[in-house]
């Protein structure tokens, strides 16, 4: 025979469970208004960006027509196929014809406003087909930075109403600049490129990732298989787990002390760089590769030493490839948080003009981040769109790096 249920005390069973319920709800609208929350902000983000941005992948442009059938141009078409060709359409008057051409289309204080090099753009259409000598060309070359801001109603006064015409007959046009992406540095924004300090973060990513990477996996395995558990080893190891804290300028301090005190000729080179960058990613793929490295079951090691393994054979055939995955998101994690740093490369000399693209690990260069600090900092309203643009390339090449190394963590995954 059961006993009688209390019904006081299966009301307050019944009320206290009605809380739970309710409380479980709570932490789940919770958590939706959160992540919902943080959706929000990261599409608001993309969107300023992406719409501030594409217009700095843009530049103004003059259109006209080139008639080179009316013999303006006298230059045998066989002479533009040597190393010379650019010398002898210069020699030739090439870009007084190109300021004729413009001048007879928008006026003479339009073609004026012609930048200085605009018709090498035209000489390399030539050289690369001959035959237009013979034709009509339409161009569309690039302007003066101030008939740019002109067209936008903040250059000067005396391009504006000249800049309003052209705009209105479509002669003044804003048109995707390819060269964005293969010039350097320039101190006008109609002629910068994001090429040189997209170059220099490649190779300064580079020496960062072929220091960094071994010399941190091989820390963390002979910290977590190999290192006798005295007081050394704590030592050491709170120190790394302190250096993963550290703040990067205190790096850059090291690598001025240190490496452009031995290296005082690659000051602001990708080697020096990519060094100090080393220093400040080690920690955390040491601190990562411990725990992943310790997150494989310990049945895999038994089971290694049972069938004659010797200890580096068990480490490295069998404990080091399932912690891989865990190896490499410490890995992305550390490399994300290089490529985005800026105070540790100003204090290396990263932050000087560079008009060329470095050529090699010990030649000057710049890098996106201070790329992009430098020109934030640019009175010329020109820069501002060109810095959105240049923030959208970093992007892009942290979602690149990132996605390799999601993709070889994904396949040497194994579960358990």
């Amino acid at each position: 025979m059961t006993d009688p249920v209390d019904p006081a005390r299966a009301a307050r069973a019944a009320a206290q469970l009605k809380r739970r319920y309710a409380a479980e709800r709570r932490f789940k609208a919770l958590g939706f208004l959160a992540v919902a929350f943080s959706a929000i902000v990261l599409a608001f983000l993309l969107w300023t960006m992406t719409s501030t941005g594409l217009g700095g992948f843009k530049r103004t442009e003059l259109r006209f027509d080139i008639d080179f059938a009316s013999g303006l141009l006298t230059v045998d078409p066989s002479q533009l196929r040597g190393d010379s060709a650019m010398q002898t359409l210069e020699g030739a008057g090439l870009k007084d014809v190109v300021q004729f051409a413009a001048a007879q289309t928008a006026g003479d204080q339009a073609a004026a406003e012609l930048q200085s090099d605009a018709w090498r753009e035209v000489a390399q259409a030539l050289i690369a087909d001959p035959s237009r000598l013979s034709g009509k060309l339409a161009v569309s070359l690039p302007v003066t930075k101030d008939m740019a801001a002109a067209r936008r109603g903040d250059g000067p006064e005396g391009l504006r109403p000249l800049a309003a015409r052209l705009k209105a007959e479509g002669k003044l046009v804003r048109v995707f600049d390819l060269g964005f992406l293969s010039r350097a540095d320039a101190t006008d924004p109609q002629s910068v490129g994001i090429w040189g300090a997209l170059k220099g973060s490649m190779l300064t990513m580079l020496v960062t990732l072929l220091l960094a990477f071994p010399v941190g996996v091989l820390a963390a395995v002979y910290l977590e298989e190999y290192a006798p558990k005295n007081r050394w080893t704590e030592l050491i190891e709170v120190s790394i787990n302190n250096l993963a804290a550290v703040p990067s300028i205190i790096f850059g301090l090291l690598g001025l002390a240190v490496f452009l005190g031995l290296f005082p000729n690659w000051r602001s080179a990708p080697l020096i760089g990519g060094m100090t960058l080393a220093l400040m990613t080690m920690p955390v793929i040491v601190i990562s590769g411990r725990n992943a490295i310790k997150a494989v079951p310990p049945s895999i090691r038994d089971a290694a030493l049972a069938v004659g393994a010797s200890r580096v054979q068990e480490t490295f055939h069998h404990v080091l490839p399932p912690a891989l995955p865990g190896i490499l998101t410490g890995t992305i994690i550390g490399m994300a948080r290089a490529l985005g740093e800026t105070a540790p490369l100003l204090m290396i000399g990263m932050r000087a003009f560079v008009a060329t693209p470095a050529d090699g690990f010990t030649s000057p260069s710049t890098v996106l981040p201070v790329q992009i600090f430098l020109w934030s900092d640019e009175i010329d309203r020109g820069f501002v769109e060109r810095t959105s643009a240049a923030i959208i390339v970093l992007l892009l090449f942290l979602l690149a790096m990132n996605g390799i190394a999601i993709y070889l963590r994904n396949r040497f995954e194994k579960r358990w």
